[in-house]
């Protein structure tokens, strides 16, 4: 055994950690007392693991696991490797960018609580990103809020909230500075008992900048912005869960600048809530929202209440998603055909 801290132990987890009580159940099911922590971090087959925050975390291999940043997990009497990953409560997923990879999944932060996505205000938000960033948040299990950042280099976001309060139905959109504490500790709250928060942007957004507002320190690297259009360079190269000081936890994830979706239950449903609200006043339960009479979503974008593009976006998505269900069903049979077994998710 390399270290002290992998001795089975009496005391219970640490719920320090952001435990909840749905997991703490889950790892009595497995034969308390445990060897188990969450993973803070991920380096090419090792996982940072906090077993407490009294102790600094252990490093365990990880190859075999399907392992994030975040998860809750079991390391071997050893301290050799990962044994055992806990059922995931919520997971912020999307398709693997590689090419190859395309019908995989990439679990970008796992037993989150919200999803912050973040936009910067110097630059007009991306709304068709957003819609797409908001179908991955809902199905996470975690719940959305949409951050615009920079507010500290505008004269008034109040145009842009507004805006955005159209491509964000029913979800909170707050606006913060990391340079000057604006909004950050409105944030922080909702990191409230131990919950955990997960960022979400494009590099150069100021994530680095607003991570070390709210964790209280300068944990994150920086780097300058580009005088034409404040945009700063990427900087987060590896996701990791830091402690907030005041409490809580926060997972920092490299810029992201292909939004791909994975596979959706109802994250479609909930980011065009609005959409589909229309919907349930057609005439024909099946309108494809193109010719057919009495069509309240038509209707709407006549008399100007849904913007086109915003219906677009919809069905481009969903004609998306349905590729990607295709793509998979394609995989497992061809996985099935050659007798491999895919590993079970946590």
């Amino acid at each position: 055994m390399r270290d002290a801290t992998l001795r089975r132990i009496d005391e219970p987890c640490d719920i320090r950690l952001g435990w909840t009580d749905e997991a703490l159940a889950r790892w009595r099911e497995l034969g308390t007392p445990i060897a188990t922590g969450r993973v803070s971090r991920l380096d090419r087959g090792w996982s940072s693991v906090l077993m407490s925050l009294d102790r600094p975390p252990v490093r365990a291999r990880n190859i075999g696991a399907d392992v994030a940043v975040g998860d809750f997990v079991v390391v071997g009497d050893d301290g050799e490797r990962i044994e055992h990953v806990l059922p995931r409560h919520s997971a912020f997923v999307r398709r693997a960018s590689f090419e190859g990879n395309r019908a995989e999944a990439h679990t970008i932060a796992a037993n989150i609580d919200v999803v912050m996505l973040l936009h910067g205000l110097t630059s007009p938000p991306n709304r068709r990103r957003l819609e797409r960033e908001l179908v991955l948040a809902w199905d996470s299990g975690a719940r959305p809020v949409v951050v615009l950042t920079k507010v500290d280099l505008i004269d008034d976001p109040a145009e842009t909230l507004s805006a955005l309060h159209d491509v964000a139905p029913g979800v909170d959109i707050c606006v913060a500075s990391g340079i000057t504490g604006v909004g950050v500790e409105a944030l922080r709250s909702y990191a409230a008992d131990n919950a955990t928060i997960a960022l979400l942007g494009a590099s150069g957004v100021g994530k680095s900048t607003l991570v070390n507002a709210l964790v209280g320190h300068g944990r994150m690297a920086t780097a300058d912005v580009r005088e034409g259009d404040q945009r700063g360079r990427h900087t987060t190269t590896a996701s990791e869960l830091i402690r907030m000081v005041a409490g809580g936890w926060l997972i920092d994830t490299p810029g992201v600048r292909a939004v791909s979706l994975w596979s959706s239950g109802r994250g479609i449903e909930n980011a065009f809530a609005d959409v589909f609200e229309l919907m349930d006043h057609c005439r024909f339960r099946d309108c494809k929202h193109d010719e057919e009479p009495d069509c309240a979503v038509n209707a709407a974008v006549a008399d100007g209440r849904l913007d086109p593009r915003r219906l677009l976006s919809m069905q481009h998505l969903v004609a998306e998603e349905a590729a990607l269900e295709a793509e998979q069903r394609a995989q497992e049979k061809a996985l099935d055909r050659r007798g491999v077994r895919k590993p079970k998710k946590p």
